[in-house]
């Protein structure tokens, strides 16, 4: 991320508008395409001209200022829950963006604040069946956020792949520990490239036997 809210204003930030035009020569260079959190409404010009996919982070998914204007983007929009977002208040700040014309979103279950204190947040898989029966998005599992253990985060990459996401979402680093920002929950390049495996079994099981929405 180029722009990283936090909790901290003592925290890293990310590199703001230095970071974005990294990314976006890694971008051409490399071929991948980019996705990006954007943070502010005066910068949806840059970022649709930098970024394929804008990310709208947990702690804007109610901005619907931000979301009205990402509506009339010709670009991607990953919307991530909110910290302790409902189901039906999820779909309605996706709906803010439909509304405006962009159909192309994105939903991301980045786990919800609950009275636990073993993990970072709880990670809700149930809600990935229900997003596949009751919308047409496609919808991505954040096991990173969803734990904030790096330890469980394959684990937890399984089970929402099983569940039905569509995708993924993780931090990955060379040297997790070094990492500027939520390092306890970043998995190193071999973890990743495990879970690139799991996924890839765990799809051919679902095309296999399909899944209950197209049995139903």
């Amino acid at each position: 991320g180029a722009y990283k809210p936090r909790t901290s204003p003592y925290s890293f930030q990310g590199l703001g508008k230095e970071g974005l035009l990294t990314l976006s020569r890694v971008r051409k260079e490399v071929g991948i395409p980019v996705v990006s959190e954007i943070v502010d409404s005066s910068l949806v010009d840059l970022f649709a001209e930098h970024v394929d996919i804008i990310q709208v982070g947990a702690r804007n998914m109610q901005n619907f200022e931000l979301l009205k204007k990402l509506g009339s983007v010709e670009r991607p929009i990953l919307l991530k829950r909110g910290i302790s977002a409902t189901f039906e208040e999820w779909l309605m700040a996706a709906e803010y963006l439909l509304a405006e014309g962009n159909s192309n979103v994105i939903l991301c279950e980045r786990g919800v604040r609950t009275f636990n204190n073993h993990s970072r947040n709880t990670l809700d898989l149930n809600i990935v069946p229900l997003v596949r029966k009751m919308t047409h998005l496609p919808v991505v599992v954040d096991p990173s956020h969803g734990v904030g253990k790096r330890d469980r985060v394959r684990h937890l990459a399984r089970a929402g792949i099983a569940a039905g996401a569509h995708g993924l979402m993780m931090e990955v680093h060379t040297q997790p520990d070094t990492a500027y920002s939520d390092a306890q929950q970043t998995i190193d390049i071999g973890t990743f490239s495990g879970i690139v495996k799991d996924a890839s079994i765990l799809v051919q099981l679902e095309n296999l036997f399909g899944t209950d929405q197209e049995q139903s």
